[in-house]
C-alpha cells in the first residue's frame, strides 16, 4: 500500500515475473547485480522479488547519494540492470557513460514517451505481468546472494554478502521473536498460519527501504504473508505516519531511532487526542540511538505497544535488541545480548559480566559471507574466536553484571547522523577544497534528535570570512546532502603534528564545547 495505490500479492507475484523476464531478455545471467535506485515505493520490492525470482542479486542504493557516489556504487557493485526513479534521471545522465556495464536502465514513474532514449520505461514491461517466472539453466539456491551496501567505518560504501538462505533465517524465518512469533519449519507450516481471521502484519516502513532496517522489516513482514505499507512524502511527515497508521490500521511500526521518534512524540503532545493508534502492537526502531526518555514519552500516548531497540549492522544482525512496555523501559545504549551475539577481547577472550573491562560486540550464527571484492575488510570484521567465525563490526562495550550490555560506541571515528553513516575524512577532503580552507577536520557532536551531526572544525586563510552556509553548501555541491557539516568552529590552528596527525579528542572536545551540544 503506497497512498492509493495498492498492489496484491498476486499482482506482485505477476509483476515481478514479467521484468525477471526482461532481464533475461537484456542479457543478464545468474548472479548479475539488479541496482534498486528508488524511494520508497512498491516498485522496489517488485524489483527486489523480480532479482530474487532468476537467481539474481538485488542492489540497494542510497537515493540522497551524488552522482560520483551513485557512479562509484554501480561500478563496484558490477550493476547491470538499474531501475531508477525518474526525479533521478538527471544524476543517471551525468555518470551513465561511465558505466559500461549497466545492460538495462528501467525507469519508474515517467510518463509514456517521457523516458530517456536510453531507457525502458518500467511500467510498460511489468504492467502486462506474467503467470510464471522465466525458467532458467542455473536454477535457484540458498547460496545466491543478496547484496546490502553500507556505509559502514570506511570512506567509500561496502557491499554486505548475504546467501539468500542466512539472509532469510536471520530475519526469523518467517517468525517473530518480539510478538512471540516463532520461525516456521519450512513453507507449508508458513502458509498453515494464514487464515482469514489471522492475517498476517500490517507492517508501516516509514524509513527508507534503500536501508537494511526498512528492507529487513519488508522482507520480516512478507515472510509472515503481511502487508507492507509506505509513506508517499519524500520527507518524514508525522502526520501522514499517524494518519496511515489508523486509515491502514498498521500494527509494526519501523522507525530510525530519535530522529524520527522525537517529532513523534512532539506532535503526540501536542495533539494528545487526534489520532487512533490502537491497531499497533510494535514499534521497531534500528540502527540510530533511541533515547529512554523519549521511550517513557511515546508509552504515555500508545500504552499498549512494544518498543523494540534493536542493535545490530548490516553486517551483524541480532547483536542484541531492548524492549520497552508500560511496564518499564531501558536505559539508552543498554540492551540484551543476542541469542548468539557475545563480547570478546581484541586477543578473543570472553568479556566476563560485571568486570568493567571493554570489548568488541561479536554475532556468530547466520552471518555474511563478507564485503564484495573486499577481502581486506572481510578478513578484519569477520573474525575467528573460541573455533568459529564471527561478525565483529567493530562496536565496544562492557558487560554488566546481569548481562546486559553498556554499549560504548564504534572504535572508530565513524559519524552515525540520522541513521546514515558518514566517514569523516571524506567530508575533510571536501572541506579543504574550499579556497578559504586551510586544514579542517570533520567530527560528529552529540545531538538529541540525530544521534551525532557534523561539525566542521575549519582553519581558514588569514583575514577570511566563513559562514556555514557557505561550509554547507559547498559540501552539498560535492556529497549527499546528508554530509554537509550543521555546526561549524573556526579555530587558529588544527594543531596537526609533524607527522600530519592530530589529538582526535581535543578536537572533538572542542567542537562540543563551543557548540554548546550535550555531553
Amino acid at each position: 500500500m503506497h497512498g492509493e495505490h495498492v498492489v496484491t500479492w498476486r499482482q506482485l507475484d505477476r509483476r515481478a515475473n514479467a521484468l525477471a523476464a526482461d532481464f533475461i531478455d537484456a542479457g543478464l545471467t545468474h548472479q548479475s547485480k539488479v541496482a534498486c535506485f528508488l524511494y520508497n515505493c512498491a516498485e522496489y520490492l517488485e524489483t527486489v522479488h523480480a532479482a530474487l525470482k532468476v537467481a539474481m542479486v538485488p542492489v540497494n542504493t542510497n537515493y540522497r547519494y551524488g552522482p560520483e557516489e551513485v557512479a562509484y556504487l554501480f561500478d563496484n557493485a558490477d550493476a547491470e540492470a538499474v531501475v531508477v526513479d525518474a526525479s533521478f534521471i538527471h544524476i543517471v545522465e551525468a555518470v551513465r557513460t561511465q558505466l559500461p556495464k549497466v545492460r538495462r536502465w528501467y525507469v519508474v514513474g515517467a510518463e509514456p514517451g517521457a523516458e530517456p532514449s536510453w531507457a525502458t520505461r518500467y511500467e510498460a514491461v511489468v504492467d502486462a505481468g506474467a503467470d510464471a517466472p522465466p525458467v532458467t539453466a542455473w536454477g535457484r539456491s540458498g547460496d545466491d546472494l543478496v547484496l546490502l551496501y553500507t556505509g559502514g567505518t570506511t570512506g567509500m560504501p561496502k557491499g554486505v554478502m548475504w546467501r539468500q538462505d542466512d539472509f532469510f533465517n536471520v530475519l526469523g524465518a518467517g517468525g517473530h521473536s518480539i510478538v512471540g512469533r516463532p520461525p516456521a519449519s519450512d513453507l507449508d507450516e508458513l502458509a498453515s498460519r494464514l487464515r482469514p481471521n489471522t492475517p498476517g502484519p500490517v507492517a508501516l516502513i516509514a524509513c527508507p527501504l534503500m536501508h537494511g532496517t526498512g528492507l529487513n522489516s519488508a522482507l520480516k513482514a512478507q515472510a509472515a504473508g503481511g502487508t507492507i505499507v509506505t509513506l508517499c512524502s519524500r520527507r518524514f511527515d508525522v502526520d501522514e505516519m499517524f494518519a496511515t497508521v489508523e486509515r491502514q490500521r498498521v500494527t509494526d511500526l519501523i522507525i530510525v531511532g530519535q530522529a524520527f521518534a522525537a517529532p513523534m512524540l512532539e506532535t503526540l503532545e501536542a495533539n494528545p487526542d487526534r489520532y487512533d493508534l490502537s491497531s499497533l502492537v510494535v514499534i521497531v526502531s534500528s540502527g540510530v540511538m533511541w533515547s529512554q526518555p523519549n521511550k517513557e514519552g511515546l508509552l504515555r500516548h500508545i500504552p499498549q505497544v512494544l518498543l523494540f531497540d534493536a542493535y545490530g549492522s548490516s553486517e551483524a544482525i541480532g547483536l542484541g535488541g531492548s524492549v520497552s512496555s508500560a511496564k518499564g523501559t531501558e536505559l539508552t545504549a543498554t540492551f540484551a545480548l543476542g541469542a548468539n551475539a557475545a563480547v570478546f577481547t581484541e586477543d578473543g577472550r570472553r568479556v566476563e559480566p560485571g568486570s568493567g573491562e571493554q570489548g568488541l560486540v561479536a554475532v556468530g550464527g547466520f552471518i555474511p559471507v563478507g564485503y564484495w571484492k573486499d577481502d581486506a575488510k572481510t578478513a578484519a570484521t569477520f573474525r575467528i574466536f573460541e573455533g568459529r567465525r564471527w561478525s565483529v563490526p567493530g562496536d565496544w562495550a562492557t558487560v554488566n553484571h546481569d548481562g546486559t550490555l553498556n554499549l560504548l560506541g564504534r572504535g572508530s571515528a565513524c559519524i552515525n547522523t540520522g541513521g546514515e553513516k558518514v566517514f569523516p575524512e571524506e567530508v575533510e577532503e571536501v572541506l579543504k577544497m574550499h579556497p578559504l580552507i586551510r586544514d579542517a577536520v570533520a567530527v560528529g557532536i552529540p545531538d538529541e534528535r540525530f544521534g551525532e551531526s557534523i561539525c566542521a572544525v575549519v582553519e581558514v586563510e588569514p583575514g577570511a570570512q566563513l559562514s556555514l552556509a557557505d561550509v554547507s553548501e559547498h559540501v552539498r555541491s560535492k556529497l549527499a546532502a546528508y554530509k554537509a557539516p550543521r555546526h561549524l568552529v573556526i579555530v587558529d590552528t588544527i594543531g596537526r603534528a609533524p607527522s600530519g596527525k592530530i589529538d582526535f579528542k581535543m578536537v572533538k572536545r572542542t567542537a562540543v564545547e563551543r557548540c554548546g551540544a550535550p555531553q
